[in-house]
């Protein structure tokens, strides 16, 4: 099963910036509910895909809504810049290694 979402590219500061894209609450909800049985010290591994670029990530929950990491290698692939607005899709994988 496939999600597609519309997120605003934001950033948060740890030891050093990084760039996510916030899914929407009822999204994340959904997420959370349907890959229950894959979480991990509340991490969600999922495979996402903006524009022609599909990666392999994991998504952790922040005031309600799932956050998708933006590797700099699919940032610079795709032109995504902080304030973007992206549109993109994600999935569970079916087996983990």
């Amino acid at each position: 099963m496939e999600w597609q979402f519309e997120a605003e590219v934001v950033e948060w500061r740890g030891p050093a910036p990084y760039l996510f894209a916030p899914l929407p609450k009822q999204l994340s909800a959904e997420l959370k509910e349907a890959g229950r049985h894959l979480m991990y010290w509340g991490q969600l591994p999922v495979i996402a895909t903006i524009g022609s670029t599909e990666f392999n990530t994991a998504m952790w929950p922040k005031d309600g809504h799932f956050l998708l990491p933006l590797k700099a290698a699919v940032r610079r692939a795709e032109g995504i810049s902080l304030g973007d607005c992206l549109t993109g899709k994600v999935r569970l994988p079916e087996d983990l290694p």
